[in-house]
């Protein structure tokens, strides 16, 4: 069975070798038939520490690093256009 991926953007970098991606995707309302959109935080293995925030990144499922990290990135989608401080 194949691994899961999912794309999102990095929302925090703080940790070492670790960022928070967060995933958007649509939950429709039941009763009002309207759709909300959510965003679900995945705690990501980054073991060179390249991705920044505002990052466009493609995660994949790995085995658990810790107890929070179950994913790992895989590559940099698209580099956000922050400059560096």
């Amino acid at each position: 069975m194949p691994r899961k991926r999912r794309t999102g953007v990095v929302l925090s970098d703080v940790n070492n070798k670790t960022i928070i991606v967060g995933v958007n995707w649509l939950q429709n309302d039941p009763v009002y038939k309207k759709s909300k959109r959510r965003v679900t935080k995945f705690s990501a293995h980054d073991h060179e520490n390249t991705a920044k925030i505002g990052d466009r990144v493609l995660i994949e499922e790995s085995k658990p690093k810790s107890r929070t990290k179950k994913w790992r990135l895989v590559e940099i989608l698209e580099q956000s256009d922050r400059s560096d401080d």
